[in-house]
């Protein structure tokens, strides 16, 4: 138990999951160096914060294991666990030490309480209101992410998420466009908006469009990505303003099967053709635009006809990159019931075979942009070991950029897009 909340104080963060997580943990970092503490990784800590995620049996798994790294790490540390999984696992998570102190998500923003351990924490338990957490920096990146939105009310039959999330809700504009301005002011030349289902924003008439616009009219040199939407969110509304040439030409939309009768069993909310039909769309309207999107493979039933049946959605989406999952039957879901369940070699093989698409659809997609001037924000935590910086385009195409300087590093800089192979794509600064 740490003994007193002081200067010397050291604390530690661990972060696992989503974007929203990652904006979630600088609101910790901020409450707690307000509080007196000091971020130091390389000492042995008083305070341990891990910030769980629960989204598949591996986050669950790597969770754990950092939860009882931290209470070896020092025996006389405060080990707070918080996030998606101590939602559903708290009683569990409890019988790993006593020195564990719980914190919900909806009371991040009172972490002090909570390592004090003051009766005011244990009201908070008993009888909370969400709050949206705040952040004037974003710790060790060039990007700066913004939570707009919690919750979700879609229920896929595979996902936890809205079961340890709770229903959709969202921020004022008035109070993202006030944190906008002062990352700006602290030198962020992107924002990135999240939430755990973005395109659900609502607050009162105001929808995702009607933030855009708003941020859109804010005099400073940057620009604004989106970080994920469904394709039933994705309005005629929003597709007029993502043609702003502030607003990053990128969306990342989840596929997960490109097969009718999965979809339906996934309870997703479109069909193979609502997508194709989207994706289409988009790119017709939206120059130079990147589709980036998530696939799920081996869910409970899914045969070879369904699997290519997803491929062959791939190949025609073209995605710029794709982020490849496995089944994970997650209790409290419908689909934890639901069989017969995919052989684990079969899942294997289907994931390698989708990797390799998808690294040819990748190598399709950026060849197109071969000898054009693109716009890249260089990042120093993508910096390689011989000295050469990568950062990322407007539409998100990963850069290594020869000619780049030090001293460029968090810039926006104009490059000309030289060469690209299955892995990597090569820029040079067209100064």
């Amino acid at each position: 138990m740490v003994k007193k909340v002081g200067a010397k104080n050291i604390f530690v963060l661990s972060t696992l999951g989503c974007k929203v997580n990652q904006y979630e943990t600088q609101a910790l970092r901020e409450q707690l160096l307000r509080g007196g503490l000091c971020e130091d990784r390389k000492a042995a800590a008083d305070v341990y914060v891990i910030n769980t995620c629960t989204v598949t049996h591996h986050a669950d798994r790597e969770s754990r294991r950092l939860i009882r790294h931290a209470l070896c790490s020092n025996p006389q540390a405060a080990i707070i666990v918080t996030g998606c999984l101590v939602e559903k696992d708290a009683s569990e998570i409890r019988t790993i030490s006593d020195r564990i102190r719980i914190v919900p998500n909806q009371h991040k923003h009172h972490i002090m309480d909570f390592l004090k351990n003051t009766q005011n924490a244990k009201r908070k338990t008993q009888n909370a209101k969400y709050t949206p957490l705040k952040i004037s920096d974003f710790k060790d990146h060039e990007r700066a992410f913004i939570k707009i939105q919690d919750g979700c009310d879609n229920f896929c039959s595979y996902c936890k998420v809205p079961i340890v999330r709770g229903r959709s809700r969202s921020r004022s504009p008035a109070s993202i466009k006030k944190e906008v301005r002062l990352l700006l002011e602290g030198g962020f030349k992107e924002i990135v908006l999240t939430g755990i289902c973005l395109g659900d924003y609502r607050y009162r008439e105001a929808g995702l469009a009607d933030v855009l616009k708003a941020l859109e009219g804010i005099k400073a040199g940057f620009r604004i990505r989106l970080s994920s939407i469904e394709p039933q969110l994705v309005s005629n509304k929003l597709l007029n303003v993502l043609q702003s040439p502030k607003i990053c030409p990128h969306l990342h939309i989840p596929l997960q099967s490109g097969d009718d009768a999965v979809l339906k069993k996934m309870n997703r909310r479109y069909s193979r053709s609502d997508f194709l039909a989207l994706v289409r769309k988009v790119k017709r309207k939206i120059k130079d635009i990147a589709i980036t999107t998530d696939v799920l493979l081996g869910f409970p039933g899914e045969k070879e006809i369904n699997f290519k049946h997803t491929v062959s959605c791939l190949q025609e989406i073209l995605p710029l990159r794709t982020h490849i999952f496995s089944f994970s039957p997650r209790e409290y879901t419908k689909a934890f019931n639901f069989y017969p369940r995919v052989e684990a070699s079969v899942v294997k093989e289907r994931m390698a075979f989708v990797k390799e698409v998808t690294a040819q659809c990748s190598l399709k997609f950026r060849r197109q942009f071969l000898n054009k001037r693109l716009t890249v924000l260089l990042e120093s935590s993508t910096q390689r070991e011989n000295g050469v910086l990568c950062g990322y385009t407007e539409n998100y195409i990963r850069t290594i950029v020869e000619g780049a300087e030090a001293g460029d590093i968090s810039a926006l800089l104009p490059v000309e897009l030289r060469s690209v192979d299955i892995d990597r794509s090569y820029a040079r600064v067209a100064r």
